[in-house]
């Protein structure tokens, strides 16, 4: 195949470079070469399911999911909109949170144990009253389950409908035990080790959720009124749709949003495969040489 022309590289690399540091940060490349580079044990061997999961562009689609799901826990969502500043500075939200994820998942045995550390002792701080009365500690073991499986069901749905190499059933489960290791270190006492032991949690509490003011109002800042440049405003359009596209039924109505089965099945299957491969082609592109 021929090489693409110097014009075309040169915009992928600098596309690359700029969602790069969206995502990780100004401390993303070190942070990058230590996690991937530096020797040691890892929690998770190369190739391993997590690996493959958390590896992907498919991401970006599961991690908005994810955090729409969540936010429909009345005392979860109380502890983000108390606490976690997300609308003053969500993107340093999205890159601690990539870079924690990066860190368990390719980092060392050390660096994920310290990374986790870091973690609980933010957890320990975070307390307080939801609007209904009822207090929250973000250290509670109930809704570290809750955020846990609300994540891993969303980055495991989005990699099967958008991710490079979909994986089988062996590999789903074990996937979902994979990330149970990292679940234990946060805190979470007995998280599931299968897929069919994670919809049946996920089942179980639903009697809890339910959309809140704070939940809906996440929701618009999230899908509506992202702090994005105008050029990032239709991908992340397709990128949204694709999130929304993936919520359970019930789910909608909570937070107020359309459910439109037949363009969901098409339009927005297709703009999401779309943005996905193209995300993955700009982040595929060649990193500078060692000594550049």
């Amino acid at each position: 195949m021929a090489a693409p022309p110097p014009v075309v590289t040169a915009i992928r690399e600098r596309a690359r470079d700029a969602l790069f540091a969206r995502i990780a940060g100004p401390d993303g490349p070190r942070n990058r070469a230590r996690i991937h580079g530096a020797p040691g044990p890892r929690w998770f061997a190369p190739g391993s399911a997590i690996q493959r999961v958390h590896g992907d562009t498919a991401m970006f689609v599961g991690g908005l999911r994810a955090l729409l799901l969540q936010s429909l826990h009345p005392l979860a969502m109380a502890a983000v909109a108390a606490h976690s500043g997300y609308r003053g500075d969500p993107w340093g939200r999205l890159q601690r949170t990539s870079t924690f994820l990066a860190t368990t998942t390719f980092g060392t045995a050390d660096d994920a144990g310290r990374a986790v550390s870091a973690v609980r002792a933010v957890h320990r701080r975070v307390r307080g009253v939801a609007a209904d009365g009822r207090p929250y500690r973000a250290d509670d073991p109930h809704l570290l389950a809750w955020v846990h499986i609300a994540e891993v069901d969303s980055f495991l749905r989005a990699h099967q409908r958008y991710g490079a190499h979909p994986l089988d059933d062996a590999g789903r489960d074990r996937y979902v035990a994979e990330t149970a290791v990292i679940a234990r270190a946060l805190g979470v006492p007995d998280p599931p080790v299968t897929v069919a032991a994670l919809e049946d949690e996920l089942a179980a509490y639903r009697p809890e959720l339910r959309g809140t003011r704070d939940a809906r109002l996440a929701a618009r800042f999230l899908l509506v009124t992202p702090p994005i440049p105008w050029p990032a405003r239709l991908p992340y359009a397709a990128l949204a749709a694709s999130a929304v596209a993936m919520l359970p039924g019930w789910a909608r109505p909570e937070l107020r949003l359309p459910h439109l089965p037949v363009a969901e099945a098409t339009v927005v299957r297709i703009a999401g495969k779309s943005l996905v491969h193209a995300v993955r082609w700009v982040m595929a592109a060649p990193e500078p040489s060692a000594a550049g």
